[in-house]
């Protein structure tokens, strides 16, 4: 008898207790979903970070509606896709995505709003500690008081930008930050991207960080449009648009900027500023406009490559 009753004990602990569910490679969530949800289509869950510990690494977690999704830390190899659901991250005070990930691991972020508006803005937009490479397209990123987006790392990554915005980094605060201070070298490429309206410069490299840039609108920043520090910098700008920043081009010793047809105009102080570094213009490119078009040098002498 007390073996029976032990047995029946036994199997409504079981038949009660809550279902563990396994990695799936493809979650969804929903604006009125539930993280006690397995994260399936039909029980999707409510946030990011609910859906993150249910998607197995290289697996994707997709939005089914609009929604505030929240702000959400990445460990491992995945894509969050807010296209088909207008996926939104509100970061008042935190950063929207931390990205922290092995260095063989790849992260995708595609069609998100993240916002950090607030009693208290948040910090950054993006921000990525660590991972093999980053792709953030199809997204916008306004309102934050650091970066927009953030890619100073130790580890090398390889980051691309395409079809974003980044709006609205407060005080001196940079829209896409590129560094690397662990001897490596970090490599962005950023191709129809708006940066806009920010308190301090547009892009900024330190040390390690190299970029290229194409058919982009860098505009209304109260520092430069692109500004180049550290050592061993490199950067490449073509067909794109560099007006009514407080400086162009701005490039400090050790770093080069090459340029081909793209405009520097309506820059408060220069336009082109060689602080110390070389900045070579294929010869193709518009400068007019500006506070002082020549920097510390005559325009005719830019050097030409």
């Amino acid at each position: 008898m007390r073996t029976k009753l032990l047995s029946v004990a036994l199997l409504t602990a079981t038949l009660c207790a809550a279902p563990a569910f396994a990695q799936a490679t493809r979650t969804w969530v929903s604006g009125v979903g539930d993280d006690a949800n397995p994260c399936s289509r039909t029980a999707p869950c409510k946030t990011f970070a609910g859906a993150i510990s249910k998607t197995a690494a290289g697996g994707e977690i997709d939005t089914l509606d609009p929604g505030g999704f929240g702000a959400v830390t990445i460990t491992k190899s995945i894509t969050i896709d807010g296209t088909f659901g207008n996926g939104s991250i509100l970061a008042s005070g935190v950063s929207g995505v931390i990205i922290n990930a092995l260095s063989t691991d790849t992260v995708i972020l595609r069609g998100l709003s993240i916002n950090g508006a607030g009693s208290t803005l948040g910090t950054n937009g993006i921000n990525v500690l660590a991972a093999k490479s980053v792709e953030v397209t199809n997204c916008i990123i306004q309102n934050f008081s650091t970066t927009g987006i953030s890619l100073n790392t130790t580890g090398s990554v390889n980051a691309r930008i395409t079809d974003t915005k980044i709006i609205n980094v407060t005080g001196t605060g940079v829209g896409v930050l590129i560094g690397n201070s662990g001897g490596n070298k970090n490599r962005v490429t950023l191709n129809q991207v708006q940066i806009s309206s920010g308190g301090g410069d547009g892009i900024k490299t330190l040390v390690g960080g190299r970029f290229a840039v194409a058919n982009s609108l860098i505009a209304n920043n109260g520092g430069a449009g692109i500004h180049t520090t550290g050592s061993s910098v490199n950067g490449v700008v073509e067909k794109t648009q560099i007006v009514y920043n407080d400086t162009g081009l701005n490039a400090e010793a050790g770093t080069t900027i090459r340029v081909s047809e793209s405009v520097v105009s309506n820059s408060t102080n220069a336009g082109i500023y060689l602080n110390g570094g070389s900045i070579y213009s294929f010869g193709n490119n518009r400068v007019a406009g500006n506070g002082t078009n020549d920097g510390p040098f005559t325009l005719p002498n830019i050097n030409q490559q």
